[in-house]
């Protein structure tokens, strides 16, 4: 499923916007409401990948997180009245550590395998991404060098 996705030439790229790419990574790392514990992420430019250790059943998760995103998504797009994401998810229960790493792997080497970056730190809406790396957010306070 995910290499069709990953080949597709057809359908919304939305996650594709940078703007809409950042505001989807912010949800996704700031979580409502203590949900769920985030391991992985990377936002496709048309779909996202989440390896988590959900807090509530994994449908709310899914629920709160899609209805914001596509509530911020559409606003951002100008669009009312069309779905942003589609009605379901594919979720997949991780039974140990192996799959654990399996899984996470794959998500981390999954811009790379989809011939969007050479390396999982080069793919910016990913967890793989340096910190130091990302832009700053304009409201937020900055650190201030010292004077040398």
């Amino acid at each position: 499923m995910d290499h069709i996705l990953d080949t597709t030439r057809t359908g919304p790229f939305y996650l594709r916007i940078p703007e809409i790419a950042g505001m989807v990574v912010d949800a996704i790392r700031y979580p409502d409401l203590q949900q769920y514990q985030l391991h992985s992420y990377v936002v496709m430019p048309n779909h996202v990948h989440l390896l988590i250790t959900p807090l509530v059943e994994v449908c709310k998760v899914m629920q709160s997180l899609k209805r914001f995103t596509a509530r911020e998504g559409n606003k951002m797009l100008g669009l009312t009245g069309r779905p942003f994401w589609q009605d379901e998810s594919y979720d997949r229960l991780v039974r140990d550590e192996k799959e654990f790493v399996g899984a996470a792997s794959y998500i981390e080497m999954n811009p790379v395998t989809a011939g969007l970056a050479a390396l999982p730190e080069e793919f910016r809406w990913s967890r793989s991404w340096p910190i130091n790396n990302r832009p700053q957010v304009a409201n937020l306070p900055h650190i201030a060098s010292p004077a040398g």
